[in-house]
């Protein structure tokens, strides 16, 4: 009977495991939500990266990007931290749905924005990355209420780096 006892422990074990290195920041079964009430002209402006998910051992600076609103959305002119990698940012983010972007081919959700749009949450449906930008020194508060909102959204939050 221990046996069977432990056989059943080691199964439960194996199966909260995390995931193999180099793979995405959130469950993929988990829900996720896009900011619906996300309105692109009130993201004009210098934004901050304050945060990045990055893997075990990454080291990536702070970016930033200047959003400009155009009438197919908003250009994108920068470099930022995605998954523990400096990238230029620069091109179209094409709305493709309420707080639904494509950037590049790629689809980057506002998962929240507070209501003065200082403090933004960027994630990926894959999880692939996501970051925290805002328009000067992240309070506290805000950078625990993005936490928050990508714990909500299925992100594993010991990834997320503060820049």
């Amino acid at each position: 009977m221990s046996r069977l006892i432990l056989a059943a422990v080691l199964l439960l074990a194996a199966c909260a495991a995390k995931p193999p290195a180099g793979s995405a920041f959130r469950a993929a079964d988990a829900p996720i939500w896009s900011a619906a009430a996300f309105l692109p002209a009130q993201a004009a402006g210098t934004w901050r990266q304050v945060a990045d998910f990055q893997p075990a051992g990454a080291s990536c600076g702070a970016g930033g990007v200047e959003i400009t609103p155009e009438a197919q959305g908003l250009r994108l002119n920068g470099s930022l931290c995605l998954a523990g990698v400096a990238r230029d940012v620069s091109g179209l983010a094409v709305p493709t749905g309420p707080g639904r972007l494509s950037v590049a081919g790629q689809d980057w959700w506002v998962l929240w924005v507070d209501t003065g749009y200082r403090t933004m949450a960027i994630g990926t449906p894959s999880g692939r990355f996501g970051f925290i930008l805002d328009r000067g020194a992240i309070p506290g508060d805000r950078l625990n209420a993005a936490r928050e909102i990508f714990d909500f959204n299925g992100y594993r939050t010991d990834g997320l780096t503060a820049l």
